[in-house]
């Protein structure tokens, strides 16, 4: 079993690939085959497995939650922070802070068009925490 901890600067709402950070950490790991383990320490960010090929596909995902999680709803109770904030929790709750995937040949086992992406919920950049866990023989 191996773990690695690292931080990525995020821009303000949008996606991020970080598939080759973690396929890093799985070369630092030795790990040939097995599960990778991969979860962002936060509450308004979240991990998102999705086409990298088109942007558009992450623009067409975007749009859809703006739709359906509307920033400032006057029905959130919790603001605390702005009116993104509720709607940032609503959407990593949504898109999931964690995801698995596949360790295959010391290499994370992605489809061709897919990519692991972080993705920020909130307006405004933040630095957020990223834990791998890998484990396998």
């Amino acid at each position: 079993m191996y773990q690695e901890t690292f931080h990525i600067k995020t821009s303000g709402r949008g996606t991020q690939n970080i598939s080759q950070q973690i396929q890093n950490v799985v070369r630092n790991s030795g790990i040939q085959t097995g599960l990778c383990h991969v979860f962002v320490k936060h509450t308004s960010a979240s991990l998102i497995i999705c086409e990298n090929a088109d942007p558009d596909v992450r623009s067409d995902l975007e749009d859809w939650l703006a739709r359906e999680v509307q920033d400032g709803d006057p029905r959130y109770r919790h603001s605390m922070e702005g009116a993104d904030d509720m709607a940032a929790h609503i959407r990593s709750i949504l898109t999931k802070m964690d995801q698995t995937l596949p360790v295959t040949q010391g290499r994370l086992a992605l489809g061709t068009w897919q990519g692991l992406f972080l993705y920020e919920h909130r307006y405004h950049g933040h630095q957020r925490s990223i834990v791998v866990t890998v484990s396998g023989s």
